[in-house]
């Protein structure tokens, strides 16, 4: 399945914010956006005084949202073609879809320090769903299912440091005891921890 590689922290610095791709290093001293001086990457990074038109403030809203939760572009127009068929408000279906999937399901229970690591750990089959293996990151877990990790997964050092990390938050629409979590419902637009507008993406694709 396809994926976004490339240099993460350098995303962060193009999007002039902390997406949380690093996990701890996004909290330390090594994270670029800690340092002053740090701008987007590109020969013209450093080009200051330029304001952005509404159309690029509503790209730059959804290539910050597509690069937070590691999602291809055409995989992105889906979830928003879906969520724009809902009854509810469509940014809120939006984020809805993306926090429903399965690799940021497992981060934010604290199984895995960041999404990126917990999209490894369900393409290597590391995680069960109703205590069967699935290794499809971008499954949508419905209210009510139990996520936990088998054997092997809780034998990774990431998952072990992950489960130590007594202050990270679990979101008042998840439930963990242990090393398995549940999907009490779907997280209602405040509890989505993001700085993201989503109301300038429903804008962007409703041009």
């Amino acid at each position: 399945m396809a994926r976004p590689i490339g240099p993460k922290c350098r995303l962060c610095r193009r999007e002039g914010g902390k997406l949380f791709l690093k996990g701890a290093r996004c909290y330390s001293f090594k994270c670029p956006l800690q340092k002053k001086g740090a701008v987007p990457p590109g020969q013209h990074g450093l080009r200051s005084g330029s304001r952005l038109s509404e159309f690029g403030r509503q790209l730059r809203e959804k290539q910050k949202a597509k690069r937070m939760y590691g999602v291809l572009e055409r995989q992105f127009r889906n979830y928003f073609t879906k969520a724009s068929k809902v009854k509810r408000e469509t940014g809120e279906a939006l984020l809805q879809a993306l926090e429903s999937r399965l690799d940021n399901v497992v981060y934010r229970l604290g199984l895995a320090p960041s999404r990126s690591v917990a999209r490894q750990l369900v393409s290597h089959g590391q995680v069960l769903v109703e205590g069967r293996r699935v290794d499809v990151p971008s499954i949508l877990v419905r209210p009510g299912q139990v996520i936990s990790l088998p054997t092997k997964g809780l034998k990774n050092n990431l998952v072990k440091e992950s489960l130590k990390d007594e202050d990270r938050k679990i979101p008042k629409w998840l439930l963990r005891k242990g090393p398995v979590g549940k999907v009490v419902r779907l997280p209602k637009r405040e509890e989505i921890e993001n700085d993201i507008d989503e109301d300038l993406i429903v804008e962007f694709y409703s041009r």
